[in-house]
């Protein structure tokens, strides 16, 4: 975590509440998966809610899903027709997930597809104004290049956990290939002229990217 924890708490304590189903997620998550601090949790969940609101999109795209948290946070600035499809390849997490959508107001607004999603990337005609990614970082830059054409001009895409524990600050041993893959996908990010950028050192570092219109 790049934040030190008291402000983050302090950060926490002078923003907005956590909604109670919300709550419930972070509840469910600890109770029964393995690995919660994958959940995006309440603080960076009110940025993603913010950033969708700011953006008001009509089709959002999240890269994993895990148990749904994030997928409710973006989906409260759909228009009032929009969907979120929301991609999650570990199947054993689908009774989780539903129940855990089927808890808020905009279960009716999402679509939740088990498969990999790079092949749902490389499959979708779906045109997005906004995209999270936050699924397999060794195939980040495969789903930008994947996904770059189904993007809006002026939309958005959102990377998670792009500063990686900080690990993107050392020299990876060949083996770890996340944090290669990480870092490969933020030079390349850097370089791109078709797009404006900024990484958020936020938890663990949150990348907005506006396609250039």
């Amino acid at each position: 975590m790049i934040f030190d924890t008291h402000i983050e708490d302090y950060i926490e304590a002078h923003g907005d509440a956590e909604v109670d189903y919300l709550a419930q997620i972070d509840r469910n998550t600890h109770l029964f998966t393995f690995n919660p601090r994958m959940l995006s949790g309440h603080l960076q969940g009110r940025l993603l809610s913010m950033f969708s609101k700011m953006i008001s999109p009509n089709r959002i795209l999240e890269l994993g899903t895990f148990t749904g948290y994030s997928a409710l946070c973006l989906a409260e600035g759909l228009t009032k027709n929009g969907r979120l499809h929301t991609v999650e390849s570990n199947d054993e997490m689908e009774d989780l997930i539903r129940g855990n959508l089927a808890l808020s107001p905009f279960n009716h607004q999402i679509e939740l597809h088990i498969c990999e999603a790079l092949d749902y990337c490389k499959q979708t005609e779906e045109i997005f104004d906004l995209v999270f990614i936050d699924a397999d970082k060794r195939e980040y830059s495969d789903y930008y290049h994947a996904l770059f054409d189904k993007i809006r001009p002026g939309g958005y895409i959102i990377a998670d956990n792009t500063l990686w524990d900080g690990k993107v600050l050392e020299t990876p041993h060949p083996n770890d290939k996340q944090t290669i893959a990480i870092k490969e996908f933020n030079d390349m990010i850097a370089q791109d002229q078709r797009i404006e950028k900024i990484i958020l050192p936020l938890r663990d570092g949150m990348t907005i990217i506006r396609k250039k219109e």
